[in-house]
C-alpha cells in the first residue's frame, strides 16, 4: 500500500505548537534573567539601560538556539511533538543556515503582528515568510495506527 504525503501545517497547528513552546522559552527566559540578576548582585536589569538590551538580545539568542538546535536535530520542538509537525528541507534535514533564516524570518513575522503567519492563508503553497525565505516547510504526520 502507497503511503500518503504528509500534509501541510496550516496555520491553526503552527499557532497551537507556539503556545506550547511557550513553556520551554519561558523556562530558558527565568535561567537567563537569574544570571543577569547573579551579574548585578541581586538587583535586576532595567529595560532602559544597555544591561537592559543585552538582556533582551540574549533572551532573543538562547530561543533561538532552542528552536534551531531543535529543527536541525530532529525537525521539531517540543511544541510541535503533540501536533506531529516537523521542519523539512529538501533533499532531507534543514541546513544550520536555513534554520537560523526561519528563525530570524519568523522573528521579523511575529514582530510585524504575526504577518508572516497569516499570510500562508493566502499562498498558494500555504507557506509562511519563514517558510519561503529558508526554503524549509512544515509539515504534519498522519496518526501512527
Amino acid at each position: 500500500m502507497a503511503s500518503t504525503p504528509p500534509a501541510r501545517a496550516l496555520v491553526g497547528w503552527r499557532l497551537l505548537a507556539l503556545v506550547y513552546d511557550l513553556f520551554p522559552a519561558l523556562a530558558l527566559w527565568f535561567a537567563t534573567g537569574a544570571i543577569a540578576m547573579a551579574l548585578h548582585r541581586g538587583e535586576p536589569v532595567r529595560a532602559d539601560t544597555p544591561a537592559g538590551w543585552l538582556e533582551l538580545a540574549l533572551l532573543w539568542l538562547v530561543t533561538g538556539a532552542y528552536a534551531t538546535l531543535s529543527w536541525r536535530r530532529g525537525g521539531q520542538t517540543i511544541g510541535m511533538r503533540p501536533w506531529r509537525l516537523r521542519v523539512v528541507a529538501p533533499g532531507g534535514a534543514p541546513s544550520w543556515r536555513a534554520v537560523a533564516l526561519r528563525y530570524a524570518v519568523g522573528t521579523l513575522s511575529l514582530l510585524a503582528g504575526g504577518l508572516g503567519f497569516w499570510w500562508a492563508w493566502i499562498d498558494r503553497d500555504r507557506l509562511t515568510w519563514h517558510d519561503r525565505a529558508s526554503g524549509t516547510r512544515l509539515e504534519r504526520a498522519a496518526k501512527a495506527g
